[in-house]
């Protein structure tokens, strides 16, 4: 089978830091941070990336918005602010093209905020007040489905659900159907928006998110709880949004004159198959080893890594130590960074949009920081070059991703600048 060369031609985004991805990228390389307090969902978190200043009907016709989950919003707007990065626009208006244009559009928690909603209808109202499009609503090839709807792209349209990886996995499922000649353009990405109740009553009791007590004690200001690699951590703070990216087949790309952010080098998958919330060190570096190897490049070779980096205790131990038996003595050269210090934990929406802050620090040759790392916790292992508090120029030619989630699900992507 003819494999094919896969670049990145355009991004899209709806974070905490913004409503596109311009605006995040440039609240990310600034250290900002999009985490705030919110009252109200769980008396013992109130730390939160949320989406501020948000309207789908600013993007969508009223019908339309209110059919959507949020997730789902978050998904079409995402994807198309990428499609337009990528000008695609008049192709699209080529019925043979649509053919041609995929999507793989994952989430890590579907509807949850419909099916919250609509689960408290049905208690308190009734089976007959219950909305006939809490299904479409809820179910999580939602976003998928309605990004194929919404810009009419025929080509194939994909949902991974694999929690915290799911980003990464929908972006690989897209490289391989352009890759394997399924489709000349996919778009890759996950969408996610599952502040509510429920959900955050039980990260909140499985220990994983940081706690307003927490903070008081250590005088530590909402804005900054999110402390990936420090020494005074103690979980992540929860958020949403989404991310989308155009993936297309070079000599595609090339002949319509498109600008290229990064190209897609490598990847591995692999489960822990050790701890349904608990990671295992030496199956995450395999992967990262494997995706290095199927790249065709050495450790040496990476300058930059966008970690899991969750500021979760283990997390972000173990992820250091798989780092460092990936990369041996390298580790300690390269650049390794968390953006879910400045926007927190997106959940399903977390892998895709690192790894469009991935492609855009190659693009740009800059590196986003870890911002709150004052004291870096050494004493378990966290002792490499975090990018502390500031930005880093950086000419950079190789990048790696890498997102562990729930279920011992490890995902990998190596990036590379474009080369002719």
């Amino acid at each position: 089978m003819e494999t094919r060369r896969v670049v990145i031609t355009g991004i899209g985004a709806v974070t905490p830091l913004g409503l596109d991805m311009p605006t995040t990228w440039q609240g990310v390389i600034s250290g900002k941070s999009g985490i705030k307090r919110v009252e109200g969902i769980n008396p013992e978190v109130e730390t939160f990336g949320v989406v501020t200043g948000f309207n789908a009907e600013d993007h969508l016709d009223k019908k339309t918005a209110r059919r959507l989950d949020r997730f789902a919003q978050f998904a079409i707007i995402a994807a198309g602010e990428a499609l337009k990065n990528a000008h695609l626009e008049d192709l699209l208006k080529n019925p043979e093209f649509r053919h041609e244009i995929g999507n793989s559009i994952g989430t890590g928690n579907g509807g949850q905020i419909t099916n919250e909603e609509q689960h408290r209808t049905w208690l308190e109202k009734g089976p007959g007040r219950v909305s006939a499009f809490a299904v479409p609503m809820i179910m999580p090839n939602a976003a998928a489905g309605n990004v194929a709807l919404q810009y009419g792209l025929n080509g194939p349209a994909l949902t991974n659900i694999s929690a915290c990886a799911t980003g990464i996995d929908s972006i690989i499922a897209a490289y391989k159907a352009v890759r394997d000649g399924d489709a000349k353009v996919m778009l890759g990405g996950s969408a996610d928006a599952a502040i509510t109740a429920m959900v955050v009553a039980s990260f909140t009791n499985m220990g994983a998110l940081v706690k307003k007590a927490w903070l008081e004690q250590h005088g530590i200001p909402v804005e900054a709880a999110s402390r990936p690699f420090d020494k005074y951590r103690a979980g992540f703070a929860m958020a949403e949004g989404a991310a989308v990216m155009v993936l297309e087949d070079l000599e595609h790309a090339k002949q319509r004159g498109a600008k290229i952010y990064a190209e897609m080098a490598g990847y591995w998958q692999n489960n822990d198959a050790h701890h349904i919330t608990s990671p295992n060190t030496s199956t995450q570096a395999l992967a990262i080893i494997k995706a290095l190897q199927r790249a065709g490049i050495g450790p040496e070779e990476v300058d930059y890594i966008n970690a899991h980096g969750t500021s979760t205790p283990q997390n972000d131990s173990s992820e250091t130590a798989a780092i460092k038996a990936a990369l041996g003595a390298h580790a300690y050269r390269t650049i390794v960074s968390s953006t879910k210090s400045m926007v927190g934990h997106m959940c399903g929406a977390a892998g895709s949009f690192e790894a469009a802050v991935t492609a855009m620090a190659i693009h740009s040759g800059i590196i986003p920081p870890t911002m709150n790392l004052q004291t870096p916790d050494v004493e378990n292992g966290c002792d490499l070059n975090y990018a502390a508090n500031a930005a880093v120029r950086k000419d950079i030619n190789v990048a790696v991703k890498i997102s562990f989630g729930f279920g011992g699900h490890n995902a990998v992507l190596v990036l590379r600048k474009y080369q002719p």
